[in-house]
């Protein structure tokens, strides 16, 4: 092997190998941001990445009270933000401080959310200002996700049931009379109960698909639930006290207890 060929097949590997990291490390919401840094990133409305990392970093810094209110405008101006992860993460990081000007209010409208997961998280939310206006967001949050055609169609490629699957991820494939293919995706994270096969014919509005909602979604709205959850929520909360396929120990342990606390709040025990 000639030196040039040593000289570009070693490059050739570092480049293999650097290439993931720099992916890693721009896209990893751990990296710490400078204050400079974070006041950019709010306002990089063409990476919604960016923002997202933003919010996070600043969530961080605003559980720890250490945040600089400077900062929290832009939070209610994000709460109207086109990218449905932007608003997501906003929800939760409002959360943070109950003292921040117009987060309560703000929280409140986004129960009217289009997006059942910015519903969920303002409604969490809403739970550190005492408040269970977002109570029905919360128990809906425990609900598997139906799915269905947006126009009739062949299904000509689908996932497996079973399978774990991120919010927006793809689901199936329907392809309509015309060769014209519509994607199809999951509104929330967590694990594919059924979905539709390959082959399958479905009309507009049927039944393509049901998500069980994500252990971390679970767990977090069963805990609030033990705080605000009332007796009409138990049909909800009892499925995760039983040994069901995805549900941890933990999770059938708070759905025990948020069952008890109900219980006994309401002079059941």
């Amino acid at each position: 092997m000639s030196r040039t060929q040593k000289i570009l097949f070693f490059a050739t590997g570092w480049l293999i190998v650097l290439m993931p990291f720099l992916f890693w490390w721009n896209t990893w919401f751990g990296r710490h941001l400078s204050d400079q840094q974070l006041t950019e990133y709010l306002h990089d409305d063409k990476k919604p990445r960016h923002i997202q990392h933003a919010l996070v970093q600043l969530g961080d810094r605003m559980s720890r009270g250490d945040a600089q209110k400077r900062w929290y405008p832009e939070l209610l101006r994000l709460a109207g933000a086109p990218v449905e992860e932007v608003r997501n993460t906003d929800a939760w990081v409002m959360g943070q401080d109950t003292s921040g000007a117009g987060f309560h209010e703000t929280l409140l409208k986004m129960l009217s959310d289009s997006s059942p997961m910015v519903r969920g998280n303002a409604a969490l939310s809403l739970v550190r200002f005492g408040d269970a206006t977002g109570r029905p967001q919360i128990v809906a949050l425990l609900q598997p996700a139906q799915i269905t055609a947006p126009q009739s169609g062949r299904i000509v490629d689908s996932d497996r049931p079973g399978t774990a699957i991120r919010q927006g991820g793809l689901l199936a494939k329907l392809q309509d009379e015309h060769g014209q293919t519509t994607e199809v995706r999951s509104p929330i994270p967590g694990r594919i109960r059924l979905v539709a096969q390959t082959g399958a014919n479905v009309a507009a509005d049927a039944e393509v698909a049901v998500v069980d909602p994500a252990s971390e979604q679970v767990w977090e709205a069963l805990r609030a639930l033990y705080f605000l959850g009332q007796v009409d929520d138990l049909p909800a909360i009892r499925p995760y006290e039983r040994e069901v396929p995805g549900v941890s120990n933990d999770v059938r342990q708070q759905a025990v207890e948020t069952e008890r606390a109900i219980r006994t709040r309401a002079g059941m025990n």
